[in-house]
């Protein structure tokens, strides 16, 4: 007999019981909202098997590990789907869009008819109420049975991965391997909508506020094109997948590579910086969240500023941050320093405002030592061929501008929009290569250990969601910071790091997601690391960037 306990309930019950079990004596009022309960820093599958006594709590929609959760399965129905309709035709899950997932056919482009036959099938599949079964397969198995229904891009992953066992799921006649927790069948995703989107297609999902119906979806155009844009570069570089990149570090091609990416950022910033010039502005703001390399950005803007004949002066908006004592708080009692109510924005739009009418304006300085307000700020005067380019998470913020004239302000987003895949059916997300960044960064530079890190990760992700996102589409330029070797690079500095974390640690499972991602990743080799330029966005992250010094 073993003692579960849940939501300060407990029960005795025999050896071995689900989680479904489980909950249903425990808590029957969560059966209709829980996706897996957490257990000692792991995600447990709802008819997945107990055998001790623990303490389970519920994962719902309302985190972000249930969302994950339910878009594992969703995608899983989507793929059977397109076996059932189009049985010739590989699919590539890219990108988040909102609360949806952009999608494109590999031998096609998609349109409506297909869109209908599709979301007719899922929800077919669906009502069918298909289990979602567990085995444990061997490499080699997994390898031929990939190989045999069409699927190099998975063949070619497994071949990295480094140990010979693994879960692989089988639903209605098909495998599939997806590196998290799923659902019990497909009856309980039911709440989606399939949408053609230019060529290809939007699997767009519930909300967390509402996670029995599907979100309204947002359109982002200047977002989507910079994906676009991204994965134009990926085909030019012949790397859309982890095992292409892998490739290249073991045939010695990666130093050209990264050569590559590198000179096509700077084509990206020096095409933004003659946009600037074109429009006349006197202001720049740089917005962009956490760990996108807004700092280097700005820098590196500046300098392709001044090729142009023009003279930047950067200035960051942390320097208008209130005194600690000031902050606003969060529920948690904590300051709340993603809030735009952190900043002074009455002083910021003061001296914005004087700098674009020419005069000579006192700008704050913040002593982040001291967490407050220097006494002494410094002068500042904008000459006739100066630019102000001020960088900060709140860039974009309309409230920022009011009263500016629009034709002297111009506004740049910049983000890391990943475009790697583990294959075509796994997709990297952009805020887990961010999060990797700001492990390394915060443990470099900042003696901070990756449990803090992880730790205030949701409480950034919420203020992003908050102050952020709904401004993105706001800029006159986007900038993708994603460069297509780093998770190589990140590898050398975060995996050690990811592994030393215990499973009795809280951020356990988060540290596990990020580790499953790199499993797949060769480390970069010592001469590819000194094909970095002291220059580039990532040397923000893993150091050695001159900009600084």
């Amino acid at each position: 007999m073993m003692i579960v306990s849940m939501l300060g309930k407990e029960r005795e019950f025999s050896s071995p019981t689900t989680v479904l079990d489980a909950l249903t004596v425990l808590a029957p009022e969560m059966l209709d909202d829980a996706l897996g309960c957490f257990c000692g820093g792991r995600a447990l599958e709802l008819n997945e098997e107990i055998k001790e006594s623990c303490t389970l709590h519920p994962i719902t929609f309302q985190n972000e590990e249930g969302r994950r959760i339910y878009e594992r399965s969703l995608r899983f129905v989507l793929l059977l789907a397109l076996k059932r309709v189009l049985p010739k035709t590989d699919i590539r899950i890219e990108h988040s869009i909102g609360y949806g997932v952009y999608m494109r056919l590999l031998d096609r482009d998609a349109d409506q008819a297909t869109v209908d036959a599709l979301q007719k099938e899922m929800e077919k599949i669906v009502q069918e109420n298909l289990p979602f079964i567990r085995e444990r397969w061997s490499r080699e198995k997994a390898i031929a049975y990939f190989q045999e229904n069409g699927h190099p891009d998975k063949t070619r992953l497994l071949t990295y991965r480094p140990y010979d066992y693994f879960p692989v799921y089988l639903c209605g006649g098909m495998a599939e391997y997806f590196y998290g927790a799923m659902l019990p069948s497909t009856g309980y995703v039911s709440a989606f909508r399939l949408m053609l989107l230019g060529n290809g297609i939007v699997l767009q999902m519930p909300g967390p506020d509402d996670p029995k119906h599907p979100a309204a979806f947002v359109s982002r155009p200047k977002i989507l094109s910079s994906f676009a844009q991204s994965n134009r570069w990926c085909d030019i570089l012949g790397c859309m997948n982890a095992a292409d990149l892998n490739d290249m570090i073991v045939t010695g091609a990666l130093p050209q590579f990264i050569r590559v990416n590198e000179a096509l950022h700077d084509q990206s910033i020096g095409e933004i910086a003659q946009g600037v010039k074109a429009r006349g502005a006197r202001a720049v703001f740089v917005a962009g969240p956490s760990s996108s390399g807004k700092t280097t950005f700005s820098n590196r803007l500046c300098i392709h500023l001044k090729v142009l004949g023009l003279k930047p002066v950067l200035v960051s908006l942390d320097d208008f941050y209130l005194d600690r004592d000031a902050l606003p708080l969060e529920a948690d009692g904590k300051p709340d320093l993603e809030a735009l109510s952190a900043l002074d924005v009455q002083l910021l739009r003061a001296c914005v405002a004087g700098l674009l009418r020419g005069d000579e304006v006192n700008m704050p300085r913040f002593d982040f030592k001291k967490s407050k307000r220097a006494e002494k700020g410094y002068p500042l005067q904008l000459g006739k061929d100066q630019i102000l380019v001020m960088e900060g998470i709140h860039g974009l913020n309309p409230t920022l501008h009011l009263g500016f004239d629009p034709a002297l302000i111009c506004k740049v987003y910049i983000s890391e929009l990943a475009c790697l895949n583990l294959d075509h059916h796994n997709r990297i997300r952009t805020t887990d290569v961010r999060l990797l960044r700001r492990i390394v960064r915060d443990h470099q530079f900042r003696a901070t250990p990756p449990q803090e890190t992880l730790s205030m990760w949701n409480s950034v992700r919420r203020g992003e969601e908050k102050w952020i996102f709904p401004y993105q589409e706001q800029a006159d330029f986007v900038f993708n910071s994603a460069l297509h070797y780093e998770l190589t690079v990140l590898k050398r500095y975060a995996y050690e790091l990811l592994s030393a974390i215990s499973p009795e640690d809280p951020v356990y499972l988060s540290a596990r997601r990020l580790l499953k991602i790199l499993h797949y990743i060769l480390p970069a080799t010592d001469e590819a690391m000194r094909d970095i330029p002291p220059l580039s966005l990532l040397r923000e992250f893993i150091g050695g960037c001159t900009l600084y010094q």
